[in-house]
């Protein structure tokens, strides 16, 4: 097309086309002529770009500091983050702005301990101090979100990653700061049994008195965890599928992809889908890993009776060099009675009280626990129909990685000491005992 041509064109026309455009052409299509510069110059276009590539509703540079528009906005992220592939920024932005929207609307609490993003020179610190070279994935992650506040108060549940509890084992896992990282890194890496000890960096821990660690390998990108003999030999169960992970430090030209940036990816999924959701416990909330939808929480209901079962895997709790007690799971039982009551043989009841449990532990197809005893952990719950879950976490240990349970309930209607007839039984529906492909 001709310049004179291009004179020619209409306002909305020429809006039309330069809004279509990515910000390298719209920059070429300025230097054609003045209508074209003015058209390229106009918020609306930088206003999109920030939306588009970053997310941004406001002009804000990477420090969330306020600009004077949205393409002076656009410029400074590019010159900030100049030496990362673009479209790594890009993707590493939205995940920290669906992970940081989902915290504002459920957990905000925990929401409020993020970090604004590291400096270059904080990244250059860590690596010099610790004598590693981060990956680039993980160095993003760092540049727009510096990790969490890590809280004095160990029974604090505002970890990002979140955990579980069952009997006094408590765990809730933050992403620590760079700060945290080299601190954590020099107490712990020094201690442990690993061949090559300068390659690993301490990411993630437990707030609470049970140790739970995350090792980034800064070599090979993978993010590993310790299990009960980290101590002893250096023993991890790593937390992402290694085939995912590629072009670490950005050598062979392909998008860099370290397992930080799928392990969070994949933790933002979870949470955005409801698998896992917060809990409060003794008005303490908490990101809890227990599974809450299907295939990996089982639901079933009998005579009114809802019962809803999930698993996790313990790492930290498991011995790769044992025979039988191997890998350990970590299991919530959750039991309610429906709103309207229950019924059996025609009879109504509005409460139930349980009586019994009967236990099938598999580790594949073998069965290597079968449990038939009275109450559970020592309890004997009352269901009435308020709404409310009686909730309690136990944990078995395995030979092999995958397994199952199911079971039932004797529940008598009305109370023990009060019973208004027979009891019945509650089905609990089988869910799966299974190491996981990603392990939080």
């Amino acid at each position: 097309m001709s310049s004179a041509s291009l004179e020619g064109l209409g306002e909305l026309a020429i809006h039309e086309i330069v809004s279509k455009l990515g910000p390298k052409d719209a920059a070429i299509l300025a230097c054609v002529n003045k209508r074209f510069r003015v058209s390229a110059s106009e918020e609306i276009i930088w206003s999109k770009l920030c939306s588009q590539d970053l997310d941004l509703t406001s002009p804000t540079d990477p420090f969330g500091n306020p600009v004077p528009s949205f393409k002076e906005t656009y410029q400074i992220w590019r010159k900030e983050f100049s030496m990362y592939p673009w479209s790594l920024v890009k993707r590493v932005k939205r995940c920290w702005g669906s992970l940081k929207n989902w915290m504002a609307i459920n957990f905000p609490e925990a929401g409020n301990t993020f970090r604004k993003g590291a400096t270059e020179d904080d990244i250059k610190a860590v690596e010099e101090s610790l004598k590693v070279k981060l990956p680039l994935s993980t160095k993003v992650l760092y540049r727009l979100c510096d990790g969490q506040d890590v809280k004095d108060d160990m029974f604090s549940g505002l970890g990002l990653i979140g955990g579980y509890s069952f009997y006094d084992h408590n765990v809730n896992v933050y992403l620590l700061p760079l700060s945290h990282v080299i601190t954590a890194t020099k107490e712990f890496v020094s201690n442990l049994g690993f061949s090559n000890r300068s390659k690993y960096v301490v990411v993630a821990a437990s707030s609470t008195y049970i140790e739970k660690l995350f090792f980034l390998n800064c070599i090979n990108g993978q993010l590993h965890v310790g299990t009960r003999n980290l101590y002893a030999d250096g023993e991890t169960v790593p937390c992402v599928p290694r085939e995912l992970i590629r072009s670490v430090h950005g050598g062979d030209g392909g998008e860099p992809q370290d397992a930080m940036l799928l392990w969070l990816e994949e933790h933002n999924r979870r949470l955005h889908s409801g698998i896992i959701q917060v809990h409060e416990v003794e008005k303490v909330k908490s990101i809890n890993l227990f599974p809450e939808s299907p295939p990996l929480c089982s639901t079933a209901v009998t005579h009114g009776v809802k019962i809803r079962a999930s698993a996790v895997f313990v790492p930290e709790l498991s011995d790769l060099q044992e025979d039988n007690k191997k890998y350990w799971f970590s299991y919530s039982i959750r039991m309610s009675l429906s709103q309207e009551g229950g019924r059996l043989d025609g009879m109504p009841f509005n409460s139930c009280q349980l009586y019994w449990r009967h236990w099938i532990i598999r580790a594949d197809d073998a069965v290597v626990s079968d449990v038939n005893g009275e109450a559970v952990i020592g309890q004997y719950p009352l269901l009435s129909p308020d709404g409310q879950e009686f909730v309690y976490q136990s944990c078995t240990p395995l030979p092999s990685s995958t397994g199952s349970v199911e079971g039932s309930f004797t529940f008598v209607p009305g109370r023990l000491t009060n019973p208004l007839s027979s009891p019945f039984r509650v089905e609990a529906g089988n869910f799966p005992l299974h190491l996981p492909k990603y392990v939080f």
